[in-house]
């Protein structure tokens, strides 16, 4: 998996791209191989006035499927990236349920031929 991680307002730190690469790996977890490509942004929107202005957007490739956008907005920059993870993870993993029970009523249940003559 390709992991890009990028911040906008403020410097990356190492502690802070440490920390993101590893709540993002332990929210992926067992469904990383699926992942090709996942991309961080970071950002302070308000700058230096404060408030809730601290972005997290996570976008994840998928590997035959469409990507998952998740967003994240609170006024503390590390409880962001936890929401945002959880939210990928959760994302992730409905979206690959429902994929598999797709492809199980597919190839398990085909559809009858009805129009044969």
């Amino acid at each position: 998996m390709q992991l890009d991680i990028q911040s906008r307002g403020f410097a990356l730190t190492d502690a802070l791209r440490s920390y993101t690469l590893k709540r993002l790996r332990f929210a992926l977890g067992r469904n990383d191989n699926i992942v090709m490509r996942a991309r961080i942004r970071l950002a302070d929107i308000n700058g230096p006035r404060g408030g809730v202005d601290k972005r997290c957007q996570i976008e994840l490739a998928l590997a035959g499927q469409a990507n998952i956008m998740i967003e994240d907005t609170e006024t503390d920059l590390y409880f962001a990236i936890d929401r945002a993870c959880d939210r990928a993870m959760r994302t992730l993993s409905r979206r690959l349920v429902r994929s598999r029970q797709h492809f199980h009523e597919v190839l398990v249940f085909p559809q009858p031929l009805t129009n044969l003559q």
